[in-house]
C-alpha cells in the first residue's frame, strides 16, 4: 500500500509538472500579441488600396461615358449640318443652289444640340462635265473640361 501511495504521488507530481510546462507554452502567445496588430494594419492598408483602385475605375468609366455622349451629340450635329448644306445646295423649289466655301450653321436650340457649333465647307469640281460637290461638316460640342469634335464628309452630284 505504501508503494501505491508513492506511485500516486509521483503521478501527481508529474501531472503538476506537465501543467507547469503547459502554462509556459501559453505564455508564448502573450509575447506575440503585436503580430496580430501588424497583420490588422496590413489588411486595412490592402483594403484601402483596393477601394482607391475601385474608385479610380468608376471615375474613368464616368469620364468615358460622358465623352461618348458628347461624341454622339457632336456626330448628330455634324450630320445635321451636312443635311442643312445639302438643303441649301439642292433646294426643294428647284432653284439654283449655292455652294458656300466656308459657312456656319446654327443648330436648333434643343437639348441634344446645346453647346454645339457647326462649321461647313463646300467645294465644287467638274468630272466629265458633271458638277460634283464635297461638303465637310465639323461639329464641336463642349461642356466644362470636355470638348468633342466630329467631322462628316458628304459628296453629291449635280446636274
Amino acid at each position: 500500500m505504501f508503494l501505491n501511495s508513492h506511485c500516486r504521488s509521483v503521478g501527481r507530481n508529474s501531472a503538476s509538472r506537465s501543467s507547469l510546462s503547459r502554462s509556459k507554452s501559453y505564455a508564448l502567445p502573450v509575447r506575440q500579441r503585436g503580430s496580430a496588430l501588424i497583420i490588422g494594419v496590413f489588411v486595412i492598408t490592402v483594403m484601402f488600396l483596393l477601394a482607391s483602385a475601385l474608385i479610380n475605375i468608376v471615375e474613368d468609366g464616368d469620364v468615358g461615358l460622358t465623352q461618348e455622349v458628347w461624341g454622339t451629340r457632336a456626330l448628330a450635329a455634324a450630320n445635321s449640318g451636312a443635311d442643312a448644306a445639302l438643303a441649301q445646295l439642292f433646294p426643294l423649289n428647284g432653284a439654283v443652289g449655292v455652294c458656300s466655301a466656308n459657312s456656319s450653321w446654327a443648330p436648333p436650340d434643343v437639348v441634344g444640340f446645346h453647346a454645339c457649333s457647326v462649321t461647313l465647307q463646300c467645294t465644287s469640281y467638274f468630272v466629265d462635265s458633271v458638277t460634283q460637290y464635297r461638303i465637310k461638316s465639323q461639329a464641336v460640342c463642349e461642356s466644362g473640361d470636355t470638348r468633342v469634335s466630329r467631322q462628316v464628309e458628304v459628296e453629291a452630284r449635280g446636274n
